[in-house]
């Protein structure tokens, strides 16, 4: 197998992200529907070589607990979607057999999914997942693969922000397949300014990631020189995204993620960590004194007061249920208790809201605002506990705990409770892809 058609099989990987990002993160039925047969194809093409798939059954070989997991994960979610006798619903999900009694049905069979189209495309999404991964594992393999993903990553971060910074100077008007419903804050690509930024965060990491491993394992030539210098324009023009989408949660990680990396550079006794150190202060001093000069000092406060005005946001979770954020939780929240064991269905929480305040008119709410409550929701405890024990499976390892993975975690731990953006497929595939790159694997490989 040549060089040539490796690099082929990586461009064409590559190609495929590029297209999520232009496409509102692959939020999309359509696009899900679309991205699904494109991967499998691209997978059943990819296997057909022989080092790609030793590769492949390597991977199998090595996970082989987390992998069972996962695919009795995705059984489940076909068990989820699958006609079933109204009967066995009395037993399985009581509530969806309520449901069913009010509204009158008169079929004989049915789904434990209230949105079963929605749960269908939800489980491509995964299944999609899943072939993206091992792609991905067998492909970028070796440190220069890393390089080339963690470049491509700044490349695309950067001129996503270029767009959504030029488009929010214009005043955010309609353009092409850019829909900007959000007139205030740059968004680019992204229907959701919060989307946006933690897709931006983790391109930012990415980046700095960069910087660590060109510093510790290329020597300093001339090419890498640029190299870096184009990175470090990337990461400024990915903090003025950040910045001018003002969502509080993405300023926040993106201020966390900063601060912890000046910490861990500050502490070590690495003489090239500290370079990294002063572009991460000059960055930090960039965002806070001239940006937040700009936009006035109000919201600056504003954007790193994210806690307090969660916290506030989020009080109605302890009165009534509203139409707040805080309200949503926990409106998500006691529905869990209904659906305990088999959940409402992958992607069926737009369709729960609309049953249960039917009288809104055109006001929904198409996530909980709280990607614990509402994957617990979806899956009930089983999915959730398969889910969950496949991931922790892959976890348990030596090789897994480094520092990179604890700040995935930290960014992954405030999005799961205050956000929706896990939901998102291309967040989804992000987190999943660097969570997978192990440095103690790839360090041995030349």
């Amino acid at each position: 197998m040549s060089l040539r058609k490796n690099e082929i099989y990586r461009y064409i990987f590559l190609l495929i992200l590029t297209f999520m990002v232009i496409f509102n993160g692959g939020n999309n039925n359509l696009y899900i529907q679309f991205n699904f047969i494109i991967v499998a194809i691209f997978f059943l093409l990819f296997i057909k070589e022989k080092n790609y798939l030793a590769h492949a059954k390597n991977i199998f070989l090595k996970n082989k607990i987390s992998i069972n997991l996962y695919i009795l994960f995705i059984i489940f979610l076909i068990f989820q979607i699958m006609p079933l006798p109204i009967e066995w619903l009395n037993f399985l999900s009581p509530e969806k057999y309520n449901i069913l009694n009010k509204l009158e049905y008169k079929n004989n069979l049915s789904s434990i999914s209230l949105d079963p189209a929605n749960s269908f495309f939800s489980l491509l999404n995964y299944l999609t997942l899943f072939l993206y991964l091992i792609i991905f594992k067998s492909l970028f393999f070796r440190k220069k693969n890393i390089f080339e993903f963690y470049y491509f990553l700044v490349l695309i971060g950067a001129f996503a922000a270029s767009v959504a910074i030029y488009f929010y100077l214009i005043g955010n008007p309609d353009f092409w397949i850019i829909n900007n419903s959000t007139k205030k804050a740059a968004t680019g690509f992204f229907i959701n300014r919060t989307v946006f930024s933690c897709f931006l965060t983790l391109c930012f990491l990415s980046g700095i990631e960069y910087l660590k491993m060109i510093d510790r394992h290329i020597k300093n030539d001339t090419d890498n020189f640029y190299k870096k210098v184009y990175i470090r324009i990337f990461l400024l023009l990915m903090t003025i995204g950040i910045v001018t989408s003002f969502s509080r949660l993405g300023n926040f990680l993106f201020i966390s993620l900063i601060t912890l990396h000046i910490l861990q550079a500050f502490f070590t006794k690495d003489k090239k960590s500290k370079f990294l150190l002063i572009t991460l202060v000059f960055i930090l001093l960039f965002d806070v004194m001239v940006l937040g000069f700009y936009f006035g000092s109000e919201k600056l406060l504003q954007r790193y007061s994210f806690l307090q005005n969660e916290i506030n946001e989020y009080s109605p979770f302890l009165n009534d249920i509203s139409l707040t954020r805080g309200g949503i939780v926990k409106f998500g929240f006691i529905e869990i208790k209904k659906f305990i064991f088999f959940g409402y269905g992958s992607g069926s929480f737009e369709y729960l809201f609309k049953i249960n305040f039917e009288n809104l008119s055109t006001t929904y709410a198409s996530h909980a605002h709280s990607d614990l409550i509402e994957f617990f929701g979806e899956f009930g405890l089983i999915g959730f506990s398969l889910i969950l024990l496949s991931l922790l499976f892959s976890c348990l390892k030596k090789d897994f705990f480094s520092f990179k993975n604890f700040l995935l975690l930290y960014l992954l731990i405030f999005i799961f409770i205050f956000d929706f953006s896990f939901h998102i497929p291309l967040i989804q595939f992000l987190f999943i892809l660097l969570f997978s790159i192990n440095y103690k694997q790839i360090n041995s490989l030349k």
